[in-house]
């Protein structure tokens, strides 16, 4: 994957969506017509946080270059460079894998 040249801005996380493997445990091979959306990612870039109500900025809990596991249906799919990103607010993250 190229450098990329996007800031999310606020709570939000760029996130380049793993694919899931083709060949599962005991040499099942999965097509792709039948592969779930992946909701595993690695984060490229992350905005500043997010700003409470007397406007003080809280800093994310993720960073650039974790591994995450994020909801399902989460984030906006964008297309950079022919590579298919998401763009999600770190509420779509459900916890970093490590």
């Amino acid at each position: 994957m190229a450098n990329v040249n996007i800031r999310p801005l606020g709570d939000r996380v760029l996130v380049q969506p793993l694919e899931e493997q083709e060949v599962k445990k005991g040499g099942i091979i999965i097509p792709d017509t039948a592969k779930e959306k992946p909701q595993e990612g690695k984060i490229l870039s992350v905005g500043p946080g997010k700003r409470d109500d007397a406007g003080k900025l809280i800093p994310l809990d993720v960073k650039k270059g974790d591994k995450i596991l994020f909801s399902k249906y989460g984030g906006t799919e964008i297309t950079v460079d022919g590579d298919k990103l998401l763009i999600m607010r770190e509420d779509d993250i459900l916890g970093v894998v490590s």
